[in-house]
């Protein structure tokens, strides 16, 4: 794998290590369960709760990588990069630009 300049670079390889859709969909399930941690924290008033919130987004998403894509997950060798890419995924999911 290629160095890459900036995240504009990136983004494209990181969607290229996405392409089966079970794998993209256990991102955004990740994700989602992600928010509902974050939001389950504030509600109590518990911070201790963000530290299910790697689990939950890593574990999904490496599930993924290794079941499914059968590929080494960006996170290793990328790790910002590869997390701003999660959210960027989610976001053009939502929106209709990256199907699942």
């Amino acid at each position: 794998m290629a160095g890459f300049a900036s995240f504009r670079e990136f983004y494209p390889y990181y969607l290229s290590e996405h392409a089966n859709r079970t794998c993209r969909r256990l991102h955004f399930a990740g994700s989602c369960v992600v928010l509902a941690v974050v939001a389950l924290a504030a509600l109590r008033g518990d911070a201790r709760w963000l530290l299910l919130a790697p689990l939950a987004g890593y574990g999904f998403a490496w599930v993924g990588h290794f079941a499914f894509e059968k590929n080494r997950p960006a996170t290793f060798r990328h790790p910002l990069w590869s997390l701003a890419g999660d959210w960027v995924m989610f976001w053009q999911i939502l929106r209709g630009k990256v199907s699942i």
